[in-house]
C-alpha cells in the first residue's frame, strides 16, 4: 500500500523540513528541476534539495541570466553541490531535444535520480500556438516535459539499477485542475465551440461563469481551460509513465498540486483575476502558501520512501498518483486518473512529437 511516512506534514510544511526528513533519499543524488528562477517554487525546490548534499543539481529555464542568478544564490548558501544551468524552452521541441542531448552527453553526471518537471505557464490571455503548432499551455506544460523525460530516460534507467523499485522518480507539478477538469482529446488546440465537444470533454460551465465568462458553451478558448487541460495531462502523464516504466525499470512518477503561491507564474493574470485572488485569500477561501511550502509536496513526492506504485482504492483508479499539501489526495476526478485516458494521452503525445516511447 502506498502511503506517506509523515502524516503530520501539512499545507504549510516547509520544503527544507521535508528535505531534512528524507535526507537519505537526496544525499549524493543527481537531480534535474525544470523552470527555475528566483521568483518561483522551482528555486525553493532546488534550495531544499541543495540543503541535503546531492552530488549535482541541474536547473533549466529559458533565460540564461535567471539561471545564473539562481545558481549564484544556491552556491552562496550550499557551496558543496555541483550546479549546472541548462537552457530549455519547453514550448519548442527543437530546444527540448537539444537540452536532452546535452544531459545525455554530461559525462560527470552518469545518472539522473530525480527529475522534477516544475516549469509551466498559466492563463495566457489569447489562444496561442507554439512553434510546433500546439496550444501553448499544452505544449509547454505537458508536451515539452513528455518529450524531455522520455529522451533522458537512459540516465533515469541507469540510476534505478540496483536500487529499490520506485526510488528513482519523476515528479510532475500539476495543480488543483485534476479535481474537476479533463483533456479535450478531440480538440486540444481549442478550435471548436465547447458545446460541440463530447460530453466528457466539455468544461464546467458554471465554474467558467463564476469567473465572469459569458456564453462559454458557444466559445472555445478560455485561459483557465487551456491551463486546466495541461495540468490534467501532467497527472495522466505520471500514470502512463508508471504503466510503461515501473515494472520494467523500477521508475516511479507522481504528480503534485503545490497549492496557491504568489509567483511569476501569475504574470498573465488579468487585474480582475488578481483582485479576486487577493479577496479570496483575505477571506480565507483560498490558502496562500510561502514559496517554501509550495515546494514541499514536490519534495515529498521525490523522496518519501513510503510512496510507491498507485493502487485502486474505493473503486478509484491510481490512488497515490496525486498529492497535495504533502499528503496523498484521492479527490481527482475520474477523467484525470483514468488509465485509458493516460494511454490515450500517451499516444496523442507521441503523435505530437513524432516519436514513439518506449522503444
Amino acid at each position: 500500500m502506498t502511503a506517506v511516512t509523515h502524516a503530520e506534514f501539512h499545507a504549510d510544511t516547509e520544503s527544507l523540513d521535508v528535505a531534512d526528513a528524507f535526507a537519505g533519499s537526496i544525499r549524493g543524488r543527481s537531480i534535474i528541476i525544470t523552470g527555475v528562477n528566483r521568483g518561483g517554487i522551482g528555486f525553493t525546490t532546488a534550495q531544499a534539495f541543495a540543503s541535503q548534499s546531492p552530488s549535482h543539481i541541474i536547473i533549466t529555464g529559458r533565460s540564461p541570466t535567471k539561471l545564473q542568478e539562481s545558481i549564484e544564490a544556491l552556491r552562496k548558501e550550499y557551496p558543496s553541490v555541483q550546479y549546472v544551468g541548462l537552457k530549455l524552452d519547453l514550448s519548442n521541441q527543437k530546444s527540448v531535444r537539444e537540452a536532452a542531448a546535452e544531459v545525455l552527453a554530461m559525462k560527470d553526471v552518469p545518472t539522473i535520480d530525480i527529475l522534477v518537471n516544475n516549469a509551466g505557464v498559466m492563463l495566457i490571455p489569447e489562444r496561442t500556438l507554439s512553434v510546433d503548432g500546439i496550444e501553448m499551455h499544452f505544449a509547454t506544460n505537458h508536451v515539452g516535459h513528455f518529450l524531455f523525460t522520455n529522451l533522458i530516460l537512459p540516465k533515469l534507467i541507469k540510476a534505478a539499477e540496483g536500487r529499490p523499485k520506485g526510488a528513482t522518480r519523476v515528479v510532475n507539478v500539476t495543480s488543483s485542475s485534476p479535481l474537476s477538469a479533463g483533456v479535450r482529446f478531440s480538440d486540444i488546440n481549442f478550435e471548436r465551440a465547447n458545446k460541440t465537444l463530447p460530453d466528457d470533454e466539455q468544461p464546467q460551465y458554471e465554474a467558467l461563469k463564476n469567473w465572469g465568462e459569458t456564453d462559454p458553451e458557444n466559445k472555445s478558448y478560455f485561459p483557465r481551460e487551456g491551463y486546466n487541460q495541461s495540468k490534467v495531462a501532467n497527472l495522466l502523464f505520471s500514470i502512463g509513465f508508471n504503466a510503461r516504466y515501473y515494472d520494467k525499470y523500477g521508475l516511479l512518477s507522481l504528480a503534485v498540486n503545490p497549492g496557491v503561491i504568489a509567483t511569476e507564474l501569475q504574470r498573465h493574470f488579468s487585474p480582475e483575476t488578481a483582485t479576486a485572488l487577493q479577496a479570496w485569500a483575505k477571506s480565507g477561501a483560498v490558502h496562500m502558501k510561502t514559496q517554501g511550502a509550495g515546494a514541499a509536496t514536490s519534495l515529498v513526492a521525490a523522496t518519501d520512501p513510503g510512496l510507491g506504485l498507485p493502487v485502486v482504492k474505493d473503486g478509484k483508479e491510481n490512488y497515490g498518483a496525486y498529492l497535495s499539501d504533502c499528503q496523498i489526495n484521492g479527490g481527482a476526478n475520474a477523467r484525470a486518473v483514468s488509465k485509458s485516458n493516460a494511454d490515450r494521452l500517451w499516444k496523442l503525445s507521441e503523435e505530437l512529437v513524432g516519436e514513439e516511447f518506449p522503444q
